[in-house]
């Protein structure tokens, strides 16, 4: 009799989730998954993180110094290049990244791939992750879900940041929020205030939920 795989027997074959997260410059890559550590930390679950830039390290030493998570569990990469290169074109700088601290961290069980910042365009290779986060935020303007960017409709979860900001960029956040809602079809759509923590739970439980399987 054939037996389905335990969520063990998976994880022991296809190593590590690997989680992508995308956006323009400024929208609050970096930012969430700052705020996403304590949380991912206090669930028990084990993870490392990679970062993309241009020319420098600068997201990953952000990371270092911050005091959250142990260092050696942060690797950057130089994209050299567009950034979307790195994570669509050709991934193999981020693959080896993320194969690396498999290898450094047998009992890692979430990597997060932190792009550099894009455009609306952006979009994550399935060679490189499982599922992946799209951040818009917005000071950006409540135009950019109805602009229909690739990154915004293809991601598996778009976070909207910065809602705190809505009523000083004269924002519509509730139209914003509907009209995301509306262009990806009801896929899921966070708001976020990364400085309070609003929607970061939120985001956590949907990453739990889609690759790890945690309920």
């Amino acid at each position: 009799m054939l037996h389905p795989l335990r969520q063990t027997d998976v994880q022991a074959t296809t190593g590590a989730a690997r989680v992508g997260i995308g956006g323009p410059v400024g929208s609050g890559k970096t930012a969430l998954i700052e705020a996403l550590i304590p949380v991912l930390q206090r669930r028990g679950i084990d993870f490392a993180v990679v970062t993309n830039d241009l020319v420098t390290k600068e997201d990953a030493e952000r990371l270092r110094r911050s005091g959250l998570i142990d260092p050696a569990r942060v690797s950057a990469v130089e994209a050299g290049a567009c950034p979307h290169t790195v994570i669509r074109e050709d991934p193999t700088l981020n693959i080896a990244a993320g194969d690396e601290l498999e290898a450094r961290f047998p009992g890692v069980e979430l990597i997060l791939v932190e792009s550099g910042g894009d455009n609306l365009a952006s979009t994550f290779s399935l060679d490189l992750v499982d599922w992946w986060i799209f951040v818009i935020d917005v000071a950006g303007g409540d135009d950019i879900p109805r602009k229909r960017g690739p990154g915004v409709l293809r991601c598996d979860l778009l976070v909207v940041n910065k809602v705190d900001l809505a009523p000083h960029v004269s924002v519509h956040l509730d139209r914003m929020l509907a009209d995301a809602r509306q262009v990806r079809g009801g896929r899921p759509v966070i708001a976020t205030n990364l400085k309070s923590g609003t929607g970061v739970e939120a985001v956590a439980d949907a990453i739990s939920a889609a690759v790890l399987f945690h309920v």
